[in-house]
Order: C-alpha cells, then sequence, then structure tokens
C-alpha cells in the first residue's frame, strides 16, 4: 500500500526543484606510509588526513569484487589478516561512520581502540604483521550524468537504472559536502518543505554503511518506489 500525504499531489504542480544526476569516481593515491605494527599503525592514524581516513572506510565500496566484503573497513581487515588479532579487528569493525559527525570523531574512536588493546596486550606492541598496511588518500572526480529529475514520482521510477557509483556520490558522499551532513536526496526533498517529510524520514533510516552499493541502491528503490505505490517496471 503506498504511503500517502495530502499535499503530494500539489507539490507535482507547482514549480519544484530538480535533481541533477551525477556519477563519480573516488581515485586511490599512495600516501607513502606504511605500519608493520600496531604501535606504528597508531602513530599514522594519529597524523593521518581526513581524505585518507575517508578512503579506507568508504573506498573499497567503489571497487569491483565478486565476494562479499568480511569487514567494512581496510583497518579491521588489516588488524585481522595481518596482526591476526580478532578482538581489535571486530572492534574497528563495527565503528560506523555515518553515526560521527566528522573525520575527528572517528579517527578518535578508532585510536581508543588501539590504545585499549595495546594496554591489554604486551604481545601487540612488538607483534610484526604479515602484510604492512599501505596508507591510501583518495580524490573524488565527479561527472554529469546528463539527466535532470523533475520531481521525486519520476526518481522512483529511475532509481532502478542508477549506477551504484550515483548512488554512493548522492547518499554516501553527499553528507561531507553538505552542512547538514544530510544525503543529496534529502536536502532535494527538503525544497518540497513538508510534502515529503514521511519520505524523508524513511530515507533517514537506511544506513548506507553496511552492505554494497547494490544492496544500498535496492533499499533506495523500495523507499522511494513503496512510497508511491510502484513496482519494478512500472508506468504511470
Amino acid at each position: 500500500m503506498a504511503i500517502t500525504e495530502p499535499s503530494t499531489e500539489a507539490a507535482m504542480t507547482q514549480e519544484a526543484p530538480r535533481f541533477t544526476l551525477r556519477d563519480c569516481t573516488l581515485i586511490a593515491i599512495a600516501t607513502g606510509k606504511r605500519a608493520r605494527t600496531l604501535t606504528e599503525f597508531r602513530d599514522h592514524i594519529i597524523q593521518l588526513s581526513p581524505d585518507s581516513l575517508y578512503y579506507h572506510f568508504w573506498g573499497n565500496l567503489l571497487q569491483a569484487r565478486f565476494e562479499e566484503r568480511e569487514y567494512n573497513n581496510d583497518f579491521a581487515a588489516w588488524v585481522h589478516h595481518s596482526l591476526h588479532d580478532a578482538k581489535l579487528a571486530e572492534q574497528l569493525a563495527v565503528v560506523d561512520p555515518t553515526q560521527y559527525a566528522d573525520m575527528t570523531e572517528i579517527r578518535q574512536q578508532l585510536l581508543e581502540y588501539i590504545e585499549v588493546r595495546l594496554e591489554e596486550s604486551e604481545h601487540l606492541h612488538w607483534v610484526i604483521a604479515s602484510q604492512p598496511f599501505e596508507f591510501i588518500r583518495s580524490q573524488i572526480v565527479v561527472f554529469n550524468a546528463h539527466a535532470d529529475i523533475a520531481n521525486p514520482r519520476e526518481m522512483a521510477k529511475l532509481m532502478p537504472k542508477l549506477s551504484v557509483s550515483s548512488v554512493f556520490y548522492h547518499f554516501i558522499d553527499a553528507r561531507r559536502r553538505s552542512p547538514e551532513k544530510i544525503d543529496d536526496f534529502h536536502a532535494w526533498l527538503n525544497g518540497y518543505g513538508e510534502t515529503y517529510q514521511t519520505l524523508i524520514e524513511l530515507l533517514s533510516n537506511i544506513d548506507p554503511y553496511f552492505g554494497s552499493l547494490t544492496e544500498l541502491r535496492q533499499q533506495l528503490v523500495d523507499v522511494f518506489q513503496d512510497y508511491f505505490d510502484y513496482s519494478m517496471g512500472a508506468t504511470e
């Protein structure tokens, strides 16, 4: 059953903002910094640039892969596979970047887990990783997708066709570009006043971090199309 609001149809006839669709790619750039011990790892994270932290949390979402991700960020994966410390790996794995105001807060949470683990285990001060951690920074390149979406109802029909990198740009990367830390769909719907507050709330319930971009796109498809009572491939 569709979720409707009294002012929805009226909003379709008034002058309203359009949504300009973008696409992107995230370029990985070597920093030359690497860590072979947990102590070195901690010391680098203290001084690591925000765009490097960003890459190690989000960059692998845009990488083509055939298997499901074991860990959601590069830090947890390295601690597990190269330092063989399952406890710290699990702690780092549950750090959800969407739950923090900025990269400074995320950095502090990472350092807190690492410091506590170093205090718990003398062994971790000197153990050498089987593979060094290579710190990477990122640069995003944005493309015009040459699509101008007139209204949210049209977005509901086009959402299944969006590239996953476009989903990344508008639903994930937008949060670091927006002073309000909100995604582009949310910001766009705000332009309609109170009309789409229910839709905004439904989108706000989606956590983009745990899962693939394909899964994230499907969640967006479900929210938009359920809201307008569309089935896949339906036409007006």
